[in-house]
């Protein structure tokens, strides 16, 4: 196991950068973006990618955020596996909500993970593609693929965002544990009364 490093990865919960993703990713203008050209952006953004909007079969705007364990992924990634072109996989098991995914190669990653409002589980990363970066502002508040890459997701009702755990190996391979809240039921005043004891 020499060959191999898997760093725990901070997942920060205290978001206050306005304006977040506030410009969203039209089709069109993907389009114009894909065709220039670039490799690192055919990387990022190419078939079968956690960040490509085309990744569930139809676009979808990556900073939208997406209810992926409604779906399975076998269904949703059944053509892109048979042709061998992604390393995206999630399910679910009694405890845990998990989401694999390759990152894109693009030198040494800088990924985050942030949970917007208890609600949001969101990947991003930063690249070096624009070396004019603006002091003032975020780039995730601008035309943010020209900066870089998101995908944001919908966590499930009974998913305990404070315990969420992400680990990156060798630089390239993420997963994301969501632990599953056991007091969770359609009852509330049962799920308080059941806390209390547990307290």
């Amino acid at each position: 196991m020499s060959g191999s490093s898997c760093i725990k990865l901070d997942v920060h919960t205290e978001d206050q950068t306005p304006q977040k993703w506030c410009i969203s990713l039209a089709e069109d203008v993907f389009k114009r973006f894909l065709s220039l050209g670039n490799p690192t952006v055919h990387k990022v953004f190419g078939e079968g990618s956690l960040f490509s909007p085309l990744l569930f079969g139809k676009y979808f705007d990556p900073s939208d955020a997406f209810p992926l364990w409604d779906f399975e992924s076998d269904s949703l990634l059944s053509n892109l596996r048979n042709s061998g072109k992604s390393t995206v996989d999630w399910f679910q098991t009694d405890q845990a909500y998990v989401l694999k995914a390759e990152l894109p190669g693009v030198g040494k990653t800088n990924v985050q993970i942030h949970v917007e409002k208890g609600k949001i589980v969101e990947i991003s990363g930063q690249l070096k593609l624009q070396q004019r970066e603006s002091k003032t502002k975020d780039w995730r508040s601008c035309n943010w693929w020209e900066f870089g890459y998101v995908r944001r997701l919908e966590l499930p009702e009974d998913a305990d965002w404070r315990r969420i755990e992400a680990y990156l190996s060798n630089d390239v391979l993420l997963e994301i544990r969501i632990p599953r809240n056991p007091l969770h039921t359609d009852f509330p005043e049962d799920a308080a009364g059941k806390a209390k004891i547990s307290e």
